[in-house]
């Protein structure tokens, strides 16, 4: 039996790479070496150790140090060749008659500095450019193929969800209840790992969080940090005992078959008090203004603004997103293959949205010492405005104090 499966279909890497190959032209790229591990599955439909060579004209060209006999299974491009080292990259392009690049793109947004040295020496005569931004907005407006894997994803996030109110008890640990969730997470085929492009980010399934441990702020780009179970994570769910009558946050990321769904919901046992459910109230409207906002067409830092300047209309400017100076500029962010992509509904940004983008908006009030209300949901661009691929119900959902 054949334990490998292809991935997308040739048609979808088809339509990337032509797209990419447009964005090239435009930028006077004449080749695009692509290594990311993100980057090479997207265009190349294998997570496999190697090199994607794609010209501004022609076909591409996969190149695998590893495991080679699995990625011809997994991926549909017709050129795929077993390549030990990527020094032999210009000699393996002269025997197949491709000239060499005058002007070579690389990701150099993820690429460590050690490493464009080390491909400055193999292409010597070739201008190095950076090309992530291109590969980003390429990325950024899902397929069909990709919408139906995130809204598959969607409703297996409302699962995880649906599954707290019977794990949920007074006190067991946040980290102890996380483990339980996301073990939960994975019997439905959570694939373990979700990725991130921003240097030094990293997220484990997500964020459990109980009352004043939710409030702890964090490195993490994210409105909501934790204590964590040591000062060598520093975010997420820590050694702290649930208790009744304060919000426990589940802030959850689903991914399956590499594609995420991001989801946050408040539970409580017993009753909030007022504040609390006024402001997660606060949260709510503002969520469905932005939904009729959000059409394509509209600058995402337009959709910020409006955030920002309805949470202070609401009474909640000086705790929407955070506290302080330190508090996050963004209201919302996209995600596919990793959860920080393009659009980032974000201060300043002039990206304008475009119908089939996807992100996850996540309007929250942070209350330093008592805890976090609010919501996230993954959302589609539609011409009406966004469709939430998540649709847990978004009220606070209390449960009877045991």
């Amino acid at each position: 039996m054949n334990p490998y499966v292809q991935g997308a279909p040739a048609k979808e890497l088809v339509k990337r790479i032509r797209g990419l190959q447009v964005r090239m032209a435009a930028r006077g790229v004449d080749a695009v070496l692509i290594i990311q591990r993100t980057d090479f599955f997207y265009f190349s439909g294998t997570a496999q150790q190697g090199w994607l060579w794609i010209p501004v004209q022609g076909e591409p060209l996969l190149m695998i140090f590893k495991e080679f006999d699995r990625a011809r299974i997994e991926s549909p491009l017709e050129n795929i060749v077993s390549l030990v080292s990527p020094r032999k990259i210009p000699d393996l392009l002269r025997e197949r008659g491709v000239p060499l690049p005058g002007r070579l793109g690389m990701e150099l947004d993820v690429l460590p500095a050690n490493l464009y040295f080390f491909y400055k020496k193999i292409f010597n005569k070739a201008d190095i450019l950076d090309i992530a931004t291109e590969i980003r907005l390429e990325r950024a407006v899902k397929s069909d193929y990709e919408i139906d894997l995130m809204q598959r994803a969607a409703v297996l996030s409302d699962r995880v969800a649906a599954h707290v109110p019977g794990i949920m008890e007074a006190g067991k640990s946040e980290v102890a209840l996380a483990g339980e969730l996301e073990a939960f997470a994975r019997s439905l085929g959570h694939q373990g790992i979700v990725r991130m492009r921003l240097w030094g980010s990293e997220i484990f399934y997500g964020h459990l969080m109980s009352g004043p441990s939710a409030a702890v702020p964090s490195y993490l780009s994210s409105p909501t940090g934790g204590s964590g179970t040591s000062p060598a994570m520093g975010q997420g769910a820590g050694l702290r005992a649930i208790l009744k009558g304060e919000p426990l946050l589940v802030d959850y990321v689903f991914a399956l078959d590499g594609y995420l769904s991001d989801h946050a919901r408040i539970f409580s046992m017993g009753p909030l008090p007022d504040k609390l459910v006024r402001a997660h109230d606060a949260m709510l409207e503002l969520q469905e203004a932005a939904k009729e906002m959000a059409v394509p067409g509209l600058p995402a830092g337009d959709l910020y603004e409006m955030m920002v300047v309805k949470a202070g209309f609401l009474g909640y400017g000086d705790s929407f997103m955070g506290v302080g100076d330190r508090r996050i500029r963004f209201t919302g962010h996209g995600l596919g293959l990793e959860l920080d992509e393009f659009p980032f509904i974000a201060k300043g940004q002039s990206m304008t949205l475009e119908k089939n983008m996807v992100f996850a908006l996540e309007p929250k009030v942070i209350f330093p010492g008592l805890g976090v209300v609010g919501i996230e949901n993954t959302h589609l661009v539609t011409d009406q405005g966004l469709e939430p691929l998540t649709r847990f119900p978004d009220q606070i959902n209390i449960l009877k104090a045991q």
